[in-house]
């Protein structure tokens, strides 16, 4: 994912409409790279919901504020 500009940025959890505050980086060992990681946007009322939803699939790696990963390629 690219992230352009935070401005447009909407959560990711499903009917949400909320801008997004979070960015959640993960990965799938078995499909990615180490170093790769994949991003999810998350509003602060879906953060829980969503990272809990990663982590125990061992997926989360971090839960950044959305800013630090705009303009990210």
């Amino acid at each position: 994912m690219t992230v352009h500009d935070a401005d447009q940025l909407r959560c990711s959890a499903k009917g949400c409409t909320l801008d997004a505050v979070w960015a959640l980086r993960w990965n799938n060992p078995r499909l990615h790279t180490a170093d790769r990681r994949k991003t999810w946007l998350a509003c602060d009322e879906h953060r829980e919901h969503l990272a809990s939803f990663l982590d125990a699939r061992s997926f989360l790696r971090d839960v950044v504020p959305v800013e630090t990963v705009v303009g990210e390629a």
